[in-house]
């Protein structure tokens, strides 16, 4: 443990904080566009973390579930500015891709993931790191908007966040495991290294 509090703090999907008694339908349609926030603790250095979260062969590994390949892009190693990767997966029965650049890049600090194109309306996923004692504090922030308007607005409220929300959280788990049992090199790759320094 490296800080007070939780090993995870999950917060879950940030919502309006008030239901109106009188209109549900209103609540449905207008205000359940969520932003995901996750902070997890790490026993590790945050270079180590951050580089960890940038690896597209963790991010395939952690998402075994939905059958997860990267088919275009950087498919493998330490993703970085301005680099894209699509991903195919399958969720919800419908085997989908999603293209994501990396919009901002601030090592070891934070970097910012944007949808280019794929099944939402748009997404910006933020990573945050920070030090803390003897190790990270990581914190996601994940802000989207489905397609299909009203409709979209639904399924978040139903299950579109909920899945989004355990496919992030079991990627954290992912980092935290690796990081702290020492095995890291199997996922940032040592022809990475030179790469990662210059950035």
């Amino acid at each position: 443990m490296c800080c007070n509090g939780a090993d995870e703090k999950s917060v879950s999907a940030t919502v309006a904080q008030s239901r109106p008694s009188a209109e549900p339908r209103r609540y449905l349609l207008e205000t359940c566009m969520p932003v995901i926030t996750l902070t997890t603790e790490i026993a590790a250095s945050i270079d180590t973390v951050f580089d960890l979260s940038r690896s597209i062969d963790l991010h395939i590994e952690s998402t075994s579930q939905t059958n997860e390949k990267a088919v275009a892009g950087r498919t493998s190693g330490l993703i970085g500015l301005g680099e894209t990767v699509t991903l195919e997966a399958t969720h919800f029965l419908i085997r989908q891709r999603l293209t994501v650049r990396i919009e901002q890049f601030d090592r070891p600090n934070h970097f910012r993931d944007s949808m280019v194109a794929g099944a939402f309306a748009r997404f910006d996923h933020d990573h945050h790191f920070e030090s803390c004692g003897n190790g990270t504090i990581m914190t996601d922030v994940f802000d989207f908007t489905s397609p299909l308007g009203p409709l979209g607005r639904v399924a978040n409220w139903l299950f579109v966040t909920r899945h989004l929300r355990r496919l992030l959280a079991t990627r954290n788990q992912l980092i935290k495991s690796v990081a702290e049992s020492g095995d890291v090199e199997k996922f940032t790759h040592a022809a990475d290294k030179s790469q990662r320094n210059r950035r």
